[in-house]
């Protein structure tokens, strides 16, 4: 796990998952950003080409490494938390701002109840995010749930100004405690692969015991 004092050096290169190298990724920076803007709204422009270019799907939890890798996902349509903070880290490291991952568990108040029912629990787990370095300091970003979804429960969409930290909706439009952080795994330089498959598997067991561990190439 990397620390708040580690060289800005190991939050710009390309790694597995963030493969900001790839064609792809670059036609998807360039597209959402431009030269001779500011760091701030190079970020901005990225995060929302994220947030909202891509709805967010909680059900179809990828095991498979080189399909979590931005790469792959910046061709898709959908995707979980932990592929959208994929890119969105991409993207900025493309653009030369460091960037680093952030995971915790969250607790869903107004969850649906099919996604409830599915994961057997209002936890969220290992739900990813982005720390950007800009204008001198560590910025979260949550790119994860989209507008349209957002409108769908009732909750505002997240936005993001560069400046300051967006990671929660933690109430609805009506005032009801919409969402919380129980749990804080900590900052990485890129997706803890293994971390990952353990906790899901540790607290969603049943999705596994159903399907079995096809769906994992570690």
């Amino acid at each position: 796990m990397q620390t708040l004092e580690d060289n800005f050096d190991s939050y710009l290169q390309p790694t597995y998952y963030l493969d900001f190298e790839h064609p792809d990724v670059q036609d998807f920076v360039k597209t959402h950003t431009k030269p001779e803007q500011s760091d701030i709204n190079k970020a901005i422009g990225l995060y929302y080409a994220v947030r909202d270019g891509y709805m967010y799907s909680p059900y179809n939890v990828i095991l498979q490494k080189e399909l979590l890798k931005a790469s792959y996902f910046v061709k898709q349509q959908s995707g979980y938390c932990v592929e959208k903070a994929n890119l969105l880290a991409s993207g900025a490291r493309a653009v030369g701002i460091p960037s680093r991952m952030g995971y915790a568990i969250v607790r869903n108040h107004i969850g649906t109840e099919r996604l409830e029912a599915w994961l057997k629990t209002d936890k969220l787990v290992f739900h990813g995010f982005v720390e950007m370095h800009l204008d001198g300091k560590w910025v979260k970003a949550t790119p994860a749930f989209n507008k349209g979804l957002c409108d769908k429960l009732g909750v505002s969409a997240l936005e993001f100004d560069g400046r300051e930290d967006s990671i929660f909706q933690e109430y609805d439009r009506e005032g009801g405690k919409f969402m919380d952080y129980i749990h804080d795994y900590g900052i990485f330089a890129d997706l803890p692969f293994e971390k990952f498959c353990f906790e899901l598997k540790k607290h969603y067991a049943h999705l596994w015991d159903e399907k079995g561990d096809e769906s994992e190439n570690t």
